[in-house]
């Protein structure tokens, strides 16, 4: 198992602060999503930017192939109002709760 991130921008920034209704409802499958792969433990964190220039997702994956099938299966890549790209990730320092 290895780990990878893959970063997310907005293909249209202004949907922060003005979303059309197609997606914020993308935006909530994305969102779904992520939570279900983090409580199958999948995902390690998720999160964007405060100032919205991107977003992050740390994750497990067996296998390149598998990693960017995970990173093109996000409903937001999918639509099309992210783009993503994937890094093979390290981590090495991690705050345990």
């Amino acid at each position: 198992m290895a780990t990878w991130i893959y970063l997310v921008r907005l293909t249209r920034p202004a949907m922060l602060t003005d979303p059309t209704v197609e997606e914020t409802d993308i935006m909530d499958r994305h969102f779904e999503r992520l939570k279900r792969l983090f409580e199958e433990g999948t995902v390690h964190m998720a999160g964007p930017a405060l100032d919205g220039a991107f977003g992050i997702v740390v994750f497990e994956a067996e296998d390149e192939g598998t990693a960017v099938s995970t990173m093109n299966d996000d409903p937001a890549v999918m639509a099309g109002i992210m783009t993503a790209e994937l890094h093979p990730f390290r981590i090495s320092l991690e705050r345990q709760p």
